[in-house]
């Protein structure tokens, strides 16, 4: 069974990878951890802060893959601690976050348990292109116009056979 979105309307052509993202997200909002911020920390830029405590900068990794942000952690493990009780979590995560087009990762640290990372987008300036409309019969590929093709009369086939 197939299913309707607000994508599927006729006046919306092209976007229906937008369906396929949220679909990404969805999935991704499934786990709460690590928990996170995200501020603005200008007019086109955003910081995301995620509450890493435990993980040192060997067990973490940032990278971006198809205009996804991928935040993974996996710690290394300690066999020789017996915890009595264990309240901080050391387990292995990935947190992804999908990025609007043209969202670049400005840089990534590491403070006090919180790993930070600066996401700016840079002002695009507006495009406008105006394109030229060709005529039906009579226009040529240019704009220019031909003669109309004349249609031959077919030579009768005089073979009986």
């Amino acid at each position: 069974m197939s299913r309707l979105t607000v994508f599927n309307s006729p006046l919306l052509l092209g976007f229906d990878h937008f369906e396929r993202v949220l679909d990404r997200v969805t999935k991704a909002q499934a786990d709460g951890y690590p928990p996170y911020n995200v501020e603005q920390t200008g007019e086109q830029s955003l910081r995301l802060t995620l509450a890493v405590a435990g993980f040192s900068l060997e067990d973490l990794s940032l990278a971006v893959e198809d205009n996804q942000l991928i935040v993974r952690g996996k710690q290394k493990d300690e066999g020789e601690r017996v915890y009595l009780h264990r309240g901080i979590a050391a387990r292995q995560f990935q947190r992804s976050f999908v990025l609007a087009e043209g969202i670049e990762v400005r840089g990534a640290w590491l403070d006090n348990g919180l790993l930070h990372v600066d996401l700016v987008r840079p002002t695009v300036e507006p495009r406008v292109r105006t394109i030229p409309i060709r005529g039906g019969e009579g226009e040529a590929e240019g704009g220019t116009k031909t003669a109309p093709r004349q249609l031959r009369p077919r030579a009768a086939d005089n073979s009986n056979g």
